[in-house]
């Protein structure tokens, strides 16, 4: 699966985007980010504040119990406001 880091969680992470092997207990997006969460220091610090992260699988906005399969493209955003 391809994970896609935006703006400060890129900085904290330390890369745009990484190609991982999904793991086969990992079934939602809950569980993605608790895994991500586990791989360093930067990934946890920047996935402490779960509850204003947006989440995009394949292009899309969805909620923490989505599924996510291997060929997935994963984005991972802050709060966006417009203006």
């Amino acid at each position: 699966m391809k994970i896609l880091w935006f703006a400060w969680l890129r900085t904290r992470v330390g890369h745009a985007q990484e190609t991982l092997e999904k793991p086969a207990e990992i079934a939602t997006v809950s569980d993605l980010l608790d895994w991500l969460a586990a791989r360093s220091p930067g990934h946890a610090q920047a996935l402490a504040a779960r509850d204003v992260v947006r989440v995009a699988v394949n292009q899309s906005y969805v909620k923490l119990d989505h599924p996510v399969a291997d060929s997935d493209e994963i984005a991972l955003f802050p709060p966006v406001t417009g203006g």
